[in-house]
């Protein structure tokens, strides 16, 4: 059973366990958005994800949309509460994406497949479990500080770690845009694996797409997670982020997470408090919004062209959903 809610942010509270939730993701000051993003969660384990898609066309965001729906269905049939293997199931789902995604791209004849980065955190029994290809960020906060971060799989980060640049020459880098690992394309893709990382209360999971991290210095990303709202915090964060973009502000998207041992009232208006305590074992609380139908997605298709999308798009999932 699947449902789907409404609203971006959630309270879940299990045996022990309690969380807030956030998501949302904005075009800047880009034509298209090919950002997606995604939460789910069953009774005893979270599933949150971010995708950043590169592509001409519309294709872009079909990567995009590939990588997340990919692993929101496969979580959605798997967390029974839980998974049994949640390396696994993040390593096998991200493949079943790149292969789906290429899929696509010989249905459609293409010469160059479109590709996307993705991040996926899993967390249950407490821990938190994650994987990436490509440069879209997690941040793991806890006590003020940064205490994991991903490393992107970009060219920038290899010359910074052979001593080539300095992490301030970064941003201004010709290459600053260049990845080496994604899902797509012709290469197989670079998944990077995090260690088992207990998580504390307090802690506060970030994933983020370059059009955030780029612009935003850690200390103000680690100031916006300490605030004790973090339903306000987040959007004044993307705020800004986009301002700070100036007028080629990337498609920026955000999905934060602040783990809890009691339930802190974020707001009548903009919270609702979930809890999973009663939820049955076969039941999965999905966001997850259909390609194209986000009025924060701006596309120049057609309905008829987003039709044929979204049927492509499952059909291409659909031969890995087993």
């Amino acid at each position: 059973m699947v449902r789907q809610c409404d609203g971006p942010v959630y309270e879940k509270v299990g045996v022990e366990v309690k969380f807030t939730i956030y998501q949302e993701s904005r075009v800047g000051k880009r034509a298209n958005n090919e950002d997606r993003l995604a939460h789910c969660y069953s009774r005893d384990a979270l599933l949150m994800l971010i995708a950043d898609g590169m592509g001409g066309h519309y294709y872009g965001e079909v990567a995009a949309q590939i990588a997340v729906q990919t692993l929101a269905e496969a979580f959605q049939r798997m967390a029974t509460p839980t998974l049994r293997d949640p390396f696994m199931f993040l390593q096998t789902e991200m493949m079943n994406a790149h292969h789906a995604i290429l899929d696509f791209t010989d249905l459609h004849n293409l010469k160059d497949s479109p590709r996307t980065t993705c991040v996926a955190c899993l967390v249950q029994d407490n821990v938190a479990y994650w994987a990436h290809a490509g440069d879209s960020r997690l941040y793991l906060i806890r006590a003020g500080k940064i205490h994991a971060q991903t490393r992107d799989h970009s060219r920038v980060q290899l010359l910074i770690d052979q001593g080539i640049i300095e992490k301030s020459e970064a941003a201004t880098h010709p290459d600053r845009n260049k990845v080496y690992s994604c899902l797509g394309g012709r290469q197989m893709p670079e998944i990077e694996f995090s260690r088992k990382t207990p998580l504390e209360a307090g802690d506060s999971l970030v994933l983020c797409t370059d059009g955030v991290w780029g612009n935003i210095p850690a200390e103000m990303l680690i100031a916006a997670m300490q605030s004790e709202n973090l339903i306000k915090a987040v959007p004044l964060l993307l705020d800004q982020a986009e301002t700070r973009g100036g007028p080629n502000a990337d498609n920026l998207s955000v999905v934060a997470v602040r783990w809890s041992d009691s339930y802190v009232d974020e707001g009548e208006s903009s919270s609702s408090f979930i809890s999973t305590q009663t939820m049955p074992r076969d039941t999965v609380t999905t966001r997850l919004d259909a390609f194209g139908r986000n009025p924060h997605y701006k596309t120049e298709l057609s309905d008829e062209e987003i039709e044929k999308a979204i049927e492509e798009i499952q059909a291409a999932i659909h031969k890995y959903s087993k």
